[in-house]
């Protein structure tokens, strides 16, 4: 016998979003009702050429394959070519995911981390990055730059994410940026996994429906120089397609990292459905319905972005993606208290703190809202 209890379960925080109840009462008092601009779920329709792909595909009685039907694997690879500069991948060099934020929460496993190892993460970044790591024993650190890290660090890193266009600042880093970071991480022989799922939302200089240039990817030739080795780049269709209820991403990359984790993945029984599998395969080989969200998100930003600046906030990076990273004008206003402000409106905003110690101060602003929410919140803001 011992003399105490045995522990169980991993000891992770709280989950972050809990801390917003408060606000979210104060906001649903308004009497036009609430603008949730929070978490950033979309509210409009799920195509309807993607739904009909997954009605037809009803009739699944059978297992699902983990690796993704041959026909996927293709929609994959020809949507890479077509739509992020990377050509030449092969069926075997992706793989379906239940979402993005498992892949996510589960790759340092998967992957082989422990106690020791080190996970490097951006400095302003979705806490699951952490998560994952403490999931799997080891040790996560904040760094936009390899050089920024001490030489015991540096030696026990083993994965590197990088996350462009970034959430929640909507950071976008060029291929020369990514391109450092590659070389620094496979001096170490750390894996770089990209999360590139807001790369088809990029604006300015990166909306490339206006003219502009294309959000880099890490399997760019440009970025990898051709070898695909220790790169890994994760995508999601849950905003450019609205399937986040449909669970429905991929990964792409090294073809040695990518067998390991097919095959892990088989004895954990991580299976996207089979329907889910037809309708990616649509919504990949269909480019018009993802042109006609983003100019939704587009007509959005443009109405919102001066309304923020009209309500005392300066909006800082934010070249893409569905967010607005804002801080105080000329203040250094505490996050919360700016939340607060937002709920008085009748707004709910993201604390800008839930990303980690550089998001003291800010506050991340979604354009996940119907028109009409929208409209309501650029209302609210300039009368304020």
């Amino acid at each position: 016998m011992t003399d105490s209890p045995r522990a169980f379960g991993l000891s992770l925080p709280e989950y972050p979003w809990e801390a917003m109840a408060p606000y979210r009462r104060t906001a649903q008092q308004h009497p036009d009702g609430v603008v949730d601009l929070s978490i950033g779920t979309p509210v409009d329709p799920t195509p309807l050429v993607v739904q009909d792909a997954l009605a037809a595909a009803a009739d699944a009685p059978g297992y699902p394959t983990t690796h993704g039907t041959a026909a996927l694997r293709e929609a994959i690879v020809g949507w890479c070519a077509r739509r992020r500069g990377v050509a030449g991948l092969s069926p075997e060099q992706v793989m379906p995911t239940v979402g993005s934020k498992e892949l996510v929460a589960w790759l340092p496993l998967l992957l082989g981390l422990r106690a020791g190892d080190v996970v490097v993460r951006p400095t302003v970044a979705y806490p699951t990055y952490d998560i994952g790591a403490q999931i799997a024993g080891a040790e996560h650190v904040a760094a936009d730059d390899l050089d920024e890290l001490d030489d015991d660090v540096r030696s026990r890193v083993r994965l590197v994410w990088v996350n462009s266009p970034g959430n929640p600042t909507g950071i976008v880093r060029s291929a020369e940026s990514l391109k450092k970071l590659v070389d620094q991480a496979r001096a170490l022989g750390a894996v770089v996994a990209s999360d590139e799922c807001y790369a088809e939302l990029g604006w300015g200089d990166w909306d490339v429906e206006r003219g502009g240039t294309r959000v880099p990817s890490v399997l760019d030739p440009e970025v990898s120089g051709g070898d695909l080795s220790l790169l890994l780049s994760a995508y999601s269709l849950s905003k450019q397609s609205n399937l986040a209820g449909y669970r429905a991403a991929f990964l792409a990359g090294d073809p040695e990292l990518m067998k390991d984790l097919v095959n892990s993945r088989k004895h954990a029984g991580m299976i996207v459905p089979a329907p889910v599998q037809a309708a990616m395969q649509t919504a990949l080989n269909d480019d018009a319905h993802v042109a006609a969200q983003k100019a939704l998100y587009r007509g959005r930003r443009e109405r919102l972005l001066p309304a923020l600046q009209s309500f005392g906030l300066a909006v800082e990076h934010s070249e893409a993606g569905l967010y607005l990273w804002c801080r105080p004008t000329g203040s250094q206003e505490d996050t919360w208290n700016t939340v607060g402000r937002f709920a008085d409106l009748g707004i709910v905003v993201g604390p800008g703190v839930f990303y980690g110690d550089a998001g003291s101060g800010y506050v991340r602003v979604s354009l996940t809202g119907s028109d009409e929410r929208i409209d309501a919140a650029v209302h609210r803001l300039n009368g304020a």
